[in-house]
């Protein structure tokens, strides 16, 4: 099982508004914001991803803390092992 991954917003797309691709822990994929698309997303923001899609937009302070907690639920290997998994090419 993994939770959601929070990754930083490094490139977007006006000619494909539905996608970002994002940072996480040196790993780049590209995935699907349309579920925050209401919110503003900048590049630099961090938001948080399960299977592949954008959830929520959050704080960096959240995003440390969400990967503290994957470490100390032994989850993070698993979360980057799915983040291989995002093709959205």
């Amino acid at each position: 099982m993994c939770l959601a991954i929070p990754g930083k917003i490094i490139q977007l797309d006006a000619g494909a508004p539905n996608f970002a691709v994002v940072d996480v822990g040196g790993v780049r994929r590209k995935i699907n914001v349309d579920l925050v698309r209401d919110e503003t997303l900048a590049l630099g923001d961090w938001v948080l991803i399960h299977v592949g899609f954008a959830m929520s937009r959050i704080s960096e302070v959240a995003a440390d803390e969400q990967m503290r907690l994957l470490t100390m639920l032994g989850e993070e290997r698993f979360a980057m092992e799915e983040l291989e998994g995002y093709r959205f090419e």
